[in-house]
């Protein structure tokens, strides 16, 4: 067993002696303290030595038994491959054709899915036959997690033990400062950064609540019924959690309309896609403990963080210890000390940098400040770089554009295009959050023009990934013409 699953293994042990009836797992209705705990993963550990599997697929929703069977292959040394949720039921398909895995442990309501798929129940698993079209899987690989990025197929990145385990302990450091001992898992678990987050509240002792997300009151990729998510937040006592800017956001305007007391959190996590300033800055003057980071799955998640007495707003906070973040002569972001095995399907990563694609600098004292992707960046006419996630989310973590859009290759000023909130959003009231956002973007950056999209844009018409990223060639695709000169409002 590799150091750090041993680590993991042994502090979890520890816990279960010396705070055996501490609550470790609480999800809808289940209840687990820290000595069943133990007991159920090495029942669960014994079972997967037995199979003699390399690959079990979980597809199941937020809960304790996702967490016990996510544990049970870490420590059995089964590469674990977690279905998203939000994955259409052929990009599902895919992932288990291409994993190759033999064994599933599923919810109820995808069995005609597994079916499909050639998989057939007997007792507690699904198996399949072992395929005979399955893409080698790099030595060492203990999670495969799927990134949809900006095509329909998704594709596996292969991640050690060591590299995720590492990321788990640098963020119990990070927050133990505050010493939150209630962790709140908001999102699936088949998203790595909540997958680790998990790894990193169990090594803290604390107590973490799974609901489901029908309980939490989130579908698919983006759907939020907010007074739900707020409810069980504040039922579970959550002091810790991680969110994305557009749940931060909900939680911002809850707080700022006293619906969500701030008293009880204590470490809120926010990555995933870039955060505006403003929303920060809201946060802040609500009293919400914040702090931004940044990562990808190809380097097992968080590569910097801000954390409690090193915050840096505006920034994405240092490197965490166990990594080293350099930048390109064109100001890309290369990362060495954590990074992927490989793909499925290609060859093994075997350099010492991993290039991220993200476009960045560093301030005098060495805090991280991200500019956006580097195959989204556009040059205006002017000659002007401009990174459209910058403006993009300018425009959407105001409350009141949901979906933004921003163009401007070759043209004198930038075009939006927008979606509201609220379908009963007048004009008028997006003109003052362009305005609004273009008060803090210098002038090469700032909207000139904007238009009202007649729908929004959805993985159903195709201009959004499975998990919620814009297809920007789709996108420019579709509506090209209106980039046009001669565009009017």
């Amino acid at each position: 067993m590799q150091p750090e699953v041993s680590f993991l293994r042994n502090t979890l042990l520890a816990h279960a002696e010396s705070q055996p009836q501490r609550l470790a797992l609480w999800g809808d209705t289940e209840r687990l303290d820290y000595q069943r705990l133990f007991e159920e993963v090495q029942r669960r550990e014994a079972l997967l030595r037995t199979e003699q599997v390399e690959v079990v697929a979980l597809a199941l929703d937020n809960g304790p038994e996702v967490v016990l069977w996510d544990l049970a292959a870490l420590f059995a040394g089964v590469a674990c491959l977690i279905l998203p949720p939000f994955f259409s039921a052929s990009q599902r398909a895919h992932c288990l054709q291409q994993s190759g895995a033999t064994l599933a442990l599923v919810e109820p309501r995808m069995a005609d899915e597994l079916q499909a798929c050639g998989f057939q129940q007997e007792g507690l698993f699904w198996r399949a036959p072992v395929s005979a079209r399955r893409l080698p899987i790099p030595e060492g690989t203990a999670k495969i997690t799927y990134t949809s990025g900006t095509t329909g197929s998704p594709k596996g990145v292969c991640l050690s033990a060591e590299s995720m385990l590492k990321v788990a302990r640098e963020l119990e450091q990070a927050s133990r400062e505050t010493a939150p001992q209630q962790y709140l898992a908001v999102l699936p678990l088949a998203v790595l950064l909540e997958n680790l987050g998990i790894y990193a509240a169990l090594l803290a002792g604390a107590t973490l609540s799974l609901p489901s997300q029908q309980e939490l009151g989130i579908s698919g990729a983006s759907a939020v019924d907010w007074p739900r998510l707020f409810g069980q937040m504040a039922m579970r006592g959550a002091q810790s959690l991680i969110l994305v800017p557009q749940l931060l956001l909900g939680l911002v305007i809850a707080v700022e309309r006293g619906l969500m007391p701030v008293g009880g959190f204590r470490f809120i996590a926010v990555g995933g896609a870039r955060v505006s300033a403003d929303l920060l800055a809201r946060a802040a003057k609500v009293g919400l403990p914040v702090y931004e980071g940044y990562g990808l799955s190809e380097c097992a998640s968080v590569v910097c963080l801000n954390r409690p007495g090193a915050v840096r707003p505006g920034t994405v906070g240092k490197p965490l210890p166990h990594v080293r973040v350099r930048l390109a002569e064109d100001g890309e972001v290369l990362v060495a000390g954590s990074h992927l095995l490989g793909y499925l399907g290609e060859a093994a990563f075997q350099s010492e940098w991993w290039a991220t694609g993200d476009i960045g600098e560093f301030d005098a004292d060495g805090y991280l400040q991200l500019r956006g992707r580097k195959k989204h960046q556009f040059v205006t006419s002017f000659g002007r770089n401009v990174n459209p996630e910058w403006v993009e989310s300018e425009l959407t973590q105001r409350g009141v554009i949901a979906q933004a859009f921003v163009h401007g290759e070759s043209l004198a000023e930038n075009v939006a295009l927008l979606w509201p909130l609220d379908p009963n959003c007048t004009d008028a009231q997006l003109q003052t959050t362009v305005q609004q956002a273009n008060a803090v973007l210098p002038d090469y950056a700032r909207v000139g023009r904007w238009l009202r999209l007649e729908q929004p844009f959805t993985a159903a018409n195709g201009l959004l990934t499975a998990n919620g990223r814009l297809r920007r060639d789709a996108i420019l695709a579709r509506y090209g013409e209106r980039f046009s000169e001669s565009l009017t409002v």
